[in-house]
C-alpha cells in the first residue's frame, strides 16, 4: 500500500514538473511574441505606417514639353507634334506574339521593332504599359480602333513627337533627338520614361539640359499588386526653355539652295563684329526628323556607307588644304617682320630651292609684284620668297592667333582643329626635320595644313573687325538662362594686329574682286555700296602626273571627279564698310574663282539685301588712312 502511495506521489511531481516547466515555455514564447509586437507596433510603427503607404500611394512621372529651336526672327525650327502612339498591355494581350501578328497587318512592325518590344515587356510588371509605335497616321488609328476585338491589351494615346519642319536645310545645326541609351542615364528619372527622347546631335545635343525641362508627377493609388485604382495628385511639369539662335532662317534657306547643287560643299556667313553665324549650310545633308521616328537598319547603313558623308557637317569638321586663301595670314606675318607691303618681288614663274624648282600658277611669271598686287592676282612666288624669309615657325604664330589649327570654340559638337604644322610638330609626329621647301608649300596653304570652312570664316571676321579674337556662335540666348547671353556679350580680345596693316590686306581683297587682273574680278558684286572683297584659293587635290598630260588629260576637269581641286572662296562686304564675311568650299569644285566665288557674292549680296543686323555700325577700320 505504502509503495503503491510513493508512486503515485512520485508520478504527480513529475506531472507537475512538467507542466511547470511547459508553462514556462509558453510563457517565454509569449514573452517574446509581445516584445516582437511591442517593437513593431510601437518602437518600429512609423518606418512600417511609410512603407505602408509607399505600398498604396505610387508615383508616376509625366514627361514635359521639350523648349522649341528658333531663328533670329522667331522663326521655329524644331517644335512638338502631337502624334498617335500604339501601346500594349502584356497582362490583357495574353498571347503576346499573336497580338503583334495581327497588330502587323495595320502597322509595319519589323523584326526589330517586335524584339524590342519584347524586351519591353520582360523588363516591367505585365500590366504596365509599353510602347510599340509611334506617329501613328489618322487611318492607322482608325484601323486599330475596329479591329480593338482582335487586339486585347492593344490602345492607343496621344502623345508628341520633334519636328524639323525646315528638315536637311538645317539638320547639321540643329541635329536631332534620339532614344535614351545606357550610356545616358544620369540619375534623372524622366530618362528612364519609356519612349523620351533627348537631344544627340546640333543644338538638341548641346542644349539638351535647358530644353528637356522637368517631369511633371501623379499620385495614384494602387492595390496590392500595383495596379492603379485611382489618381490622388497630379503635378504638371515645367516646359523646357526655348533656344534662340543667330542664324537668319531666310539667308540659311537661301545659301541650301544655292550649294544643293554641288554634290559636296560647305558655306559659312557670319557677323563680323559679333560672331553671330547667320548660315551654316553642309551638303549633302540627311532629314533629321529619321532619326526622331527610329531609323531601320538599312537606313542607316545607307547613311554612314555614302561616299559623300551626309551626316557629316563639312563647315565645322570638313579639313581642306586653304590654298591661296592663307596668304593673307603670311602677309601679316610679313608685316610684323618688317616686310613691307611696298617691298618687290621678282616672278618670273618660279623660284628654285636647292635642288627643286617651285612653280607659280602663272607659268611666265607675274613679273615685278608687291603685296597688294600679289594677293590681287595670287602670285605664288612672292609668297615664296617672303615665306623662306619667315621661316614656317613664323607664319605658323600668326596662323594660330587668326584662329588655325585649334577649335575656334563654336556652340556645336564635332568641330575639329585643322592643321597648323611646325618643326617641333613635324619631328614628333612623322620623326622628320622640316624642310626648306615645306616653308614654301605651306606659304600658299598647301602641305600639310589643314583648316575648316570655319576657321577660314574667323579668319576673315578677324581681319575685317579690326583683329579682334572673335568666336563664332549660333546660340543668341536661351530663353530664362540669362548666364548664356551674357557669356555671348563678351568682349572679345585683341589680337595686337596694326590697324594700317589689316586695312592694306583688306584694300588688297577689295582689288581682288574689283579690279581687273582680280582673280575674283568676274564675279564681282555689280551693285553700288553692296560690293565685296574676298581671296579666291584652288586646293590641289592630285598633281597630273606626266603619263596622264600624255594621254591627253591636262586639264583638272578632265579627271575624275574625286581627284579634281578644291575650290575655295573667303569675302566680306560691304567693302566701304565691312560687316558680314563668307567661306565658301566646293569639294573638287575646281578653279576658287570660277566656283566658289560667285557661290559667295550670291550669298552675301543676299545677306545685304536681309541685313540681319538692320544697322551697320562704322566697321572699326573705317576712317583709317594708308
Amino acid at each position: 500500500m505504502s509503495r503503491a502511495r510513493t508512486e503515485e506521489q512520485n508520478r504527480q511531481k513529475s506531472f507537475t514538473r512538467r507542466a511547470l516547466l511547459l508553462g514556462s515555455a509558453k510563457a517565454a514564447l509569449l514573452s517574446v511574441l509581445g516584445a516582437r509586437l511591442y517593437y513593431l507596433q510601437v518602437v518600429d510603427a512609423e518606418r512600417y505606417r511609410l512603407l505602408a503607404e509607399d505600398n498604396r500611394i505610387s508615383m508616376r512621372l509625366s514627361a514635359p514639353r521639350r523648349g522649341r529651336i528658333v531663328d533670329r526672327n522667331g522663326i521655329p525650327l524644331a517644335v512638338n507634334r502631337q502624334n498617335y502612339q500604339v501601346h500594349m498591355v502584356a497582362e490583357q494581350a495574353q498571347d503576346v506574339d499573336r497580338t503583334l501578328d495581327a497588330l502587323t497587318h495595320i502597322i509595319h512592325l519589323d523584326r526589330e521593332d517586335r524584339a524590342r518590344v519584347k524586351r519591353d515587356i520582360a523588363a516591367r510588371r505585365s500590366f504596365v504599359p509599353v510602347q510599340v509605335k509611334d506617329n501613328l497616321t489618322w487611318d492607322q488609328v482608325s484601323r486599330i480602333a475596329v479591329n480593338s476585338v482582335e487586339l486585347p491589351g492593344v490602345f492607343v494615346e496621344a502623345g508628341q513627337s520633334r519636328h524639323y519642319p525646315y528638315g536637311p536645310t538645317l539638320a547639321h545645326i540643329v541635329g536631332y533627338v534620339g532614344a535614351v541609351s545606357e550610356q545616358d542615364l544620369t540619375g534623372d528619372p524622366v530618362l528612364e520614361l519609356p519612349g523620351f527622347r533627348i537631344g544627340k546631335n546640333g543644338v538638341e545635343k548641346v542644349h539638351d539640359e535647358e530644353l528637356r525641362g522637368r517631369a511633371g508627377n501623379t499620385q495614384v493609388e494602387v492595390n496590392a499588386v500595383g495596379r492603379v485604382m485611382q489618381q490622388i495628385s497630379r503635378v504638371e511639369g515645367q516646359p523646357g526653355h526655348d533656344v534662340e539662335l543667330t542664324l537668319d532662317m531666310g539667308l540659311q534657306n537661301y545659301a541650301h539652295q544655292r550649294l544643293i547643287g554641288e554634290r559636296s560643299a560647305s558655306a559659312v556667313v557670319m557677323d563680323a563684329i559679333t560672331g553671330d553665324v547667320l548660315s551654316l549650310v553642309s551638303v549633302p545633308s540627311y532629314d533629321p526628323s529619321a532619326f526622331t521616328r527610329g531609323l531601320s537598319s538599312s537606313e542607316w547603313r545607307s547613311l554612314i556607307e555614302d561616299p559623300l558623308s551626309p551626316l557629316s557637317n563639312k563647315a565645322i569638321s570638313g579639313q581642306y588644304a586653304p590654298g591661296s586663301t592663307f596668304k593673307m595670314v603670311v602677309s601679316l606675318a610679313a608685316m610684323e617682320h618688317h616686310i613691307g607691303p611696298q617691298e618687290e618681288v621678282y616672278c618670273p614663274g618660279y623660284m628654285d630651292l636647292g635642288n627643286h624648282r617651285f612653280h607659280c600658277w602663272r607659268r611666265g611669271g607675274h613679273g615685278r609684284m608687291h603685296m597688294r598686287d600679289a594677293l590681287k592676282q595670287s602670285c605664288d612666288v612672292y609668297f615664296y620668297d617672303i615665306a623662306k624669309r619667315l621661316g614656317i615657325d613664323a607664319i605658323a604664330s600668326m596662323a594660330r592667333r587668326m584662329g588655325f589649327g585649334q577649335t575656334v570654340g563654336i556652340d556645336l559638337p564635332s568641330e575639329r582643329t585643322g592643321l597648323m604644322p611646325t618643326e617641333d610638330w613635324k619631328l614628333a609626329n612623322i620623326g622628320e626635320r622640316w624642310q626648306g621647301g615645306e616653308t614654301l608649300i605651306q606659304a600658299i596653304g598647301q602641305g600639310y595644313m589643314l583648316a575648316t570652312p570655319l576657321q577660314l570664316a574667323v579668319m576673315t571676321a578677324r581681319l575685317v573687325n579690326g583683329g579682334k579674337a572673335i568666336r563664332p556662335h549660333v546660340t543668341r540666348r536661351i530663353v530664362g538662362v540669362e548666364n548664356i547671353t551674357e557669356e555671348v556679350k563678351e568682349e572679345s580680345p585683341d589680337l595686337g594686329l596694326m590697324p594700317l596693316q589689316v586695312k592694306s590686306i583688306l584694300d588688297a581683297m577689295d582689288a581682288v574682286c574689283n579690279e581687273r587682273r582680280g582673280t575674283a574680278y568676274s564675279a564681282r558684286i555689280h551693285l553700288p555700296g553692296w560690293e565685296m572683297g574676298g581671296k579666291t584659293g584652288t586646293s590641289q587635290v592630285r598633281r597630273i602626273t606626266a603619263s596622264e598630260r600624255a594621254a591627253g588629260i591636262v586639264r583638272n576637269e578632265d579627271l575624275p571627279w574625286r581627284r579634281r581641286d578644291h575650290a575655295l572662296f573667303v569675302g566680306y562686304a560691304p567693302v566701304h564698310n565691312p560687316r558680314y564675311v563668307c567661306s565658301v568650299v566646293v569639294e573638287h569644285g575646281g578653279g576658287g574663282g570660277s566656283v566658289a566665288a560667285p557661290i559667295a557674292r550670291d550669298l552675301l549680296i543676299e545677306t545685304q539685301r536681309r541685313d540681319p543686323m538692320d544697322a551697320m555700325p562704322p566697321s572699326p577700320l573705317a576712317g583709317l588712312k594708308e
